[in-house]
């Protein structure tokens, strides 16, 4: 196993503890679906790949274990998280509680650099055919949305829930739905967000998440389906 060249080489350059660039590096490959549920991790590889020793490879993933990305097995060691439906569901219900109390803040503090910054991370969205990019382009819409908010241990929450989210509905959800109705609804958060409507935003956040949970279930029906398995 080991990470890839981008994810590791964007994590040596993080400033910080030898444990928290090993973490950080660990944590974006985790989230963009790099390494695989299940995978697991070898700390004599990890500490060749960061050119570390293997105490702040250990650290870090005992800090990723915390955070539910890895889990610490009997003579296995350690192995990224893997997670039910119903989880992913439980964390998705997580995100509305974060997101949308982090957009409610976030908006009366909203200049023009902000909006505009997120419209044009829209309209790249836009021009993106490659369905595996689209995850960055959301998250990045998303987290400009809630950087005004001024909270860094709530955005830090955030990335972190949205990271195990996205990993496991990425697939299932992009090819289930596309980017066309997801899209008109981030417009359309983008418009009430610049006209200060702080309550309707909000609420249009909670129905465009609401909408992901509903997704995720149907494509597991088909999934269940396909594989000529009852559920």
């Amino acid at each position: 196993m080991r990470p890839g060249t981008a994810a590791s080489n964007r994590g040596t350059g993080t400033h910080g503890s030898a444990p928290d660039i090993v973490r950080e590096a660990l944590r974006r490959a985790i989230s963009s679906g790099e390494l695989a549920p299940g995978l697991q991790l070898r700390q004599d590889e990890l500490a060749e790949r960061f050119g570390t020793s293997r105490i702040p490879v250990r650290e870090a993933l005992r800090q990723l274990e915390a955070e539910g990305f890895v889990t610490i097995q009997p003579n296995r060691g350690a192995v990224v998280s893997d997670l039910s439906i119903d989880e992913v569901i439980e964390l998705l219900e997580i995100r509305i509680a974060l997101e949308c109390h982090a957009l409610r803040l976030a908006i009366p503090s909203m200049g023009e650099i902000d909006l505009d910054e997120a419209a044009k991370t829209l309209r790249t969205y836009d021009a993106e055919p490659d369905p595996a990019q689209w995850g960055a382009f959301n998250w990045k819409f998303h987290a400009t949305l809630y950087a005004p908010c001024n909270r860094p241990r709530l955005i830090a929450m955030i990335e972190a829930n949205y990271g195990h989210v996205s990993r496991f509905t990425r697939a299932l959800v992009s090819q289930a739905t596309g980017k066309d109705r997801p899209q008109r609804e981030h417009y359309r958060l983008l418009e009430l967000c610049r006209d200060g409507e702080a309550k309707k935003a909000a609420r249009l956040l909670r129905e465009h998440i609401e909408e992901t949970q509903r997704t995720l279930r149907s494509a597991q029906r088909q999934v269940l389906r396909d594989a000529g398995v009852e559920g």
